[in-house]
């Protein structure tokens, strides 16, 4: 969930001007299994559909086929996902589950990875191998979590710290944030083209104000992150709504008439401001509110959104079984006869 300078963590952005982005996680999940099969050395991957292959190259989920070619892994593996929220809801999707299966691969080879190196293989892999246009952003706050402040130099070079607020103002910030499914979904890649291509093109009248909005959007990113670390709750509030504007600028697919018309029902209701999730057209719209949400929980049902509850979330990927290591163990005692379950 970007909380400020969303969209300049794109490559055609940052390589001309560098990025800061204000991120952070929440508690829903993406979730990623794997299982070696027993009977077969087939490759089996479970999402929204079913792929049984004989050869990892067969493979069509590209994020799945990407991160096994990366190991050496060419059969003989299961893997199977689900999620709290669906794909195209602006939510980072994509890029969960790879930062998802990246980690299970790492502990079903025993590998120990750094976090950064993790979240820049999976960066690499969707930037670079399947030439997504998207953003550093997603890889990186699914792998370490919490609310992070990402500084990207023109070289891509990312560097990380975790935002400095007081306990007592992120559960102001969890209180005051409201989440409401907009009903649509979309492809970020549709909507993130527009601001590639733009910024690519600096002879078309869309680049300056795509580069113009961007650099604003880059300042309103610094000052969203001083207003939060100085517990200046409604100056956030207000940055977000001004955000809103100038990422409205950038294309005509980041919102439509549906959008506009709740944003501004929710500020006549006590929002004091917010902004559609993602790289917009549909998916989530955020809120911020001070003592009024039954007021614009009523207003958005009249749009057909539906409220979704949260928490920030402070740990990034993690394993939640691992049945590798106690296995060796259990084989390892038994061969010396000495029988023991693992703890």
């Amino acid at each position: 969930m970007t909380l400020g300078g969303g969209g300049t963590d794109l490559p055609s952005y940052y390589q001309k001007r560098g990025g800061f982005v204000l991120t952070s996680a929440i508690d829903k999940y993406m979730y990623v299994a794997i299982n070696t099969p027993f009977i077969d050395n087939l490759l089996r991957v479970k999402y929204s559909q079913s792929e049984t292959v004989n050869r990892v190259d067969e493979l069509k989920h590209e994020l799945a086929r990407e991160a096994l070619k990366h190991y050496g892994i060419r059969d003989t593996l299961e893997i199977i996902s689900f999620a709290d929220i669906s794909a195209g809801t602006g939510m980072g999707s994509s890029s969960c589950y790879l930062v998802g299966l990246l980690n299970s691969l790492q502990v079903y080879l025993r590998k120990q990875v750094p976090v950064k190196d993790m979240a820049e293989l999976a960066c690499k892999i969707e930037i670079d191998v399947l030439k997504k246009p998207i953003g550093k952003q997603d890889a990186y706050i699914a792998s370490y979590g919490g609310i992070l402040c990402m500084e990207i130099g023109r070289d891509g070079v990312v560097k990380t710290r975790p935002a400095n607020v007081k306990m007592s103002t992120i559960r102001d910030l969890e209180h005051n944030l409201v989440l409401y499914y907009s009903g649509l979904r979309r492809s970020s890649v549709t909507v993130l083209i527009d601001q590639h291509q733009a910024m690519l093109d600096a002879g078309h009248g869309q680049h300056k104000i795509v580069a113009e909005s961007l650099d604003y959007i880059k300042d309103l990113g610094y000052q969203s992150l001083a207003a939060l670390e100085e517990d200046r709750l409604a100056d956030f509030a207000l940055l977000m709504d001004k955000h809103w504007v100038y990422k409205k600028k950038m294309s005509n697919k980041i919102s439509n008439s549906q959008v506009d018309a709740a944003y501004q029902r929710a500020k006549e209701k006590g929002a004091l401001g917010g902004k559609l999730l993602g790289a917009g057209g549909g998916g989530f719209l955020l809120l911020y509110t001070e003592g009024r949400h039954e007021e614009l929980d009523r207003s958005m049902r009249e749009f057909n959104m539906r409220r979704l509850d949260f928490r920030f979330d402070f740990e990034g990927s993690k394993a939640l079984l691992n049945l590798v290591d106690s296995r060796l163990e259990y084989q390892y005692d038994q061969e010396r006869n000495q029988i023991r379950c693992p703890e």
